[in-house]
Parts: C-alpha cells; structure tokens; sequence
C-alpha cells in the first residue's frame, strides 16, 4: 500500500489527495454561504415589496373606525298657547304654554314651575297628549311631547287647562298654525268631553287681555251664578235701626259683562273647529 512505501507527508500523492479534498471543502462551504445569502436577499426584497403594497393592520382598522354614516335629519314642530288659570290672588291670568314634538318613544316631559296641583295637571297632560294623537291620526308611541310652562305666579294648576293642552298638542302634531284669536278653558275627559271648570268670569277677563276675540268655555258655563249682597234695615223704634244682609242669585252673562264672545262646547271635537277649521 502507498502508506507503507512513503511517509504521509513526504508521498506526492498524499498531498495531492489532501489538497484536493480542501478544495471540494472550500467550494461546499462558499455554495452554502451563497445559497442563505440569496434566501436573506429574497425575503428581505420580498419584506419591502408588502411593505409599499399593503398597509400594516393598525392603519386598516384606524380608516375603518373613521367612516362617518350621515344620521337621519330630525324635526321638531312647535305650538303655542295661554292658559287661562287663576293665581293666588284669585284673579285670573294667561300662561303661555309652549309645546315640542320630535320622534321619540311616546315620552310624556313636563317642564314647568310654581304650579300648585302637580299631579292633577300631570294626569290632563297624559290624557291631552293621547286625545291630541287620535285626532291627529299619530301614533303616541312613535313621538315625544314636552310641554313648557313658563311664570313666575303661584298659579293654580290642576286639570282646568287640559282642553287647552289637547289644543296645542294637535298643533304642533300636524304642524299648523293656532287662531290666536281663541282662547279655552276646561278639563278633558277621558271620553273627549270638556268638563266644568271655576272661575270663568275672570278667566274671561284674562282672555281679553292678551287679544282673544273668542272665549270657548264647557257646556253650561256660558252664564255665571254670582250672588250679590243686598243690605237691608229696618226701624224698630226711634234711634234704633237693625240691618241684615242678603245674598241674591244674580246670573251674569259673561260675554255682555266682559265684551268678548263666548261659545259653549261639550267636546274636544267642538273645540278644535274653533281652532282649525274641519281638517280634523
């Protein structure tokens, strides 16, 4: 064998088996090096190319957090109207009363203040707010209603302004404009009648006042019942005289006392053609 006729470093073959085999070593290792520098190359021109193609994931969710839908344009439609009320002083006084429908779920909001018989007045608004619906072929439940009351007067409340609560309600539902020149007083029922109410005369009185031509009042109420008081005295004997006072029934017609006209009507449906006309 060559290992038996020369030492391994001094035989030529050797050395050229040697020099051989570090030349295929070497050739191994710069294929390997140049093998992973073109996958480094390759991913890291891949990497830009996304990276200018598409945007990263933040970004994406950030525009599409920020797409604005346009919402639906609300209205609100208004109405006016006094009530007639009689404050503290038992004179009577016109109120004004401002109402507001927008699309809501059939919320019923009161805004008003120093008003005595807050429950009573509550419940003529709810029963308003439903007659008002009817009349007007509105659904109760597809709007809301505040009601503004604004003075500075301890004024008595309680139901007698209900018809005047329906009134305005249906104005501002079917979004026309009140006859300013009428002005109402009485409760409302929950069968659509107008009930009786106090203090005509000078709600009467008030009415006139603020420009009303026209003063609706509940059936009956069309003539008041005041009693007078009539002195009387007689002589009993010489430097002796003995007085008494009597009530007399007296009817008094407002319209002629007042100046102004006076109509009766038994129902909501009377009254609104008053206001409106026959569109109801």
């Amino acid at each position: 064998m060559l290992r038996d006729v020369c030492p391994p470093r001094a035989c030529p073959l050797h050395n050229f088996a040697v020099r051989k085999m570090r030349r295929n070593r070497k050739k191994k290792n710069e294929l390997f090096a140049l093998f992973f520098m073109l996958i480094f190359l390759s991913g890291f021109f891949t990497g830009r190319f996304y990276a200018h193609t598409f945007e990263p994931i933040e970004k994406i969710r950030e525009k599409t957090v920020k797409v604005y839908v346009p919402l639906e344009k609300k209205h609100y439609n208004t109405s006016s109207i006094y009530l007639l009320a009689i404050n503290s002083e038992g004179k009577g006084e016109a109120i004004p009363l401002t109402i507001e429908v927008r699309p809501g779920t059939g919320k019923v909001l009161a805004n008003i203040d120093n008003l005595l018989f807050w429950i009573d007045t509550q419940e003529s608004i709810q029963i308003a707010r439903d007659w008002a619906a009817r009349i007007a072929g509105r659904d109760p439940s597809t709007f809301d209603v505040i009601y503004t009351i604004d003075t500075n007067a301890s004024v008595v409340g309680g139901p007698s302004a209900g018809a005047a609560f329906v009134i305005a309600t249906i104005a501002a539902l079917k979004n026309v404009t009140l006859n300013n020149s009428v002005l109402i007083t009485g409760t409302i029922q929950r069968d659509g009648s107008i009930g009786e109410v106090g203090g005509i005369y000078e709600k009467g009185e008030a009415a006139k006042e603020v420009g009303a031509s026209t003063f609706l009042v509940p059936k009956g109420q069309g003539t008041e019942i005041k009693f007078i008081p009539v002195e009387r005295c007689t002589n009993i004997r010489p430097g002796f005289t003995f007085c008494e006072i009597e009530y007399k029934k007296k009817k008094i017609n407002i319209s002629e006392k007042i100046g102004i006209r006076v109509a009766e009507v038994g129902n909501i449906t009377e009254a609104v053609r008053y206001f409106f006309g026959d569109f109801a």
